[in-house]
């Protein structure tokens, strides 16, 4: 990206709605960290569960597919900024994690990976846990729970390259637990 772009793009953000601004569709009086909660839902009809995240991730959409479009042009820089910038407004943004572990791991930063693919793999965790009657899988063919899958075999891949084999194997377990067809291929993390 040159430099010019780079500008206009730092103009433009500067002039959107502040990352921590207030959220249009949220109840007076209720409070962030509640509305901003990623929850966990039964799919209608299956023994299934998906993740179901809060209007501030939908929000960012095009967002991350203008970061998407900037890491397949090699733009990497700017997309860090630009995925720091979307995750200062919201937190539950899995996706933003995902990529940001993504491109530490391309760098040999393992424990930055380890640090974004385990934010986002506890994020998705939590909700489940926060779901008193989640007795069902979690699968990796609905596009909701992939950013969290994804962050998991990241998470068990980077604990398995510092010489954590003891919890890469949990994590893996784990998400063998919600997808037990290992769509991802997690069980070769414990294999190598």
């Amino acid at each position: 990206m040159n430099a010019r772009r780079k500008r206009d793009r730092r103009r433009n953000r500067a002039q959107r709605r502040p990352p921590n601004g207030p959220s249009p569709g949220r109840a007076p009086g209720t409070p962030a960290r509640v509305a901003g909660q990623i929850r966990v839902n039964r799919v209608p009809g299956e023994d299934a569960w998906e993740l179901v995240f809060p209007p501030s991730v939908l929000r960012r959409r095009e967002d991350l597919e203008e970061v998407r479009a900037m890491l397949d042009a090699g733009e990497i820089d700017v997309a860090v900024d630009e995925l720091r910038w979307l995750l200062s407004g919201c937190r539950a943004l899995l996706e933003a994690h995902r990529l940001l572990g993504e491109i530490a791991l391309a760098d040999g930063d393992f424990p930055l990976a380890q640090a974004h693919f385990g934010y986002a793999f506890a994020m998705g965790l939590d909700a489940i846990r926060r779901t008193p009657d989640f007795t069902g899988r979690l699968p990796y063919a609905r596009p909701a729970n992939q950013a969290f899958l994804e962050s998991g075999k990241g998470l068990a891949f980077t604990l398995r390259q510092q010489g954590d084999t003891q919890s890469a194997s949990r994590v893996v377990q784990q998400m063998l637990e919600f997808d037990p067809s290992d769509p991802l291929g997690v069980r070769m993390v414990n294999d190598e």
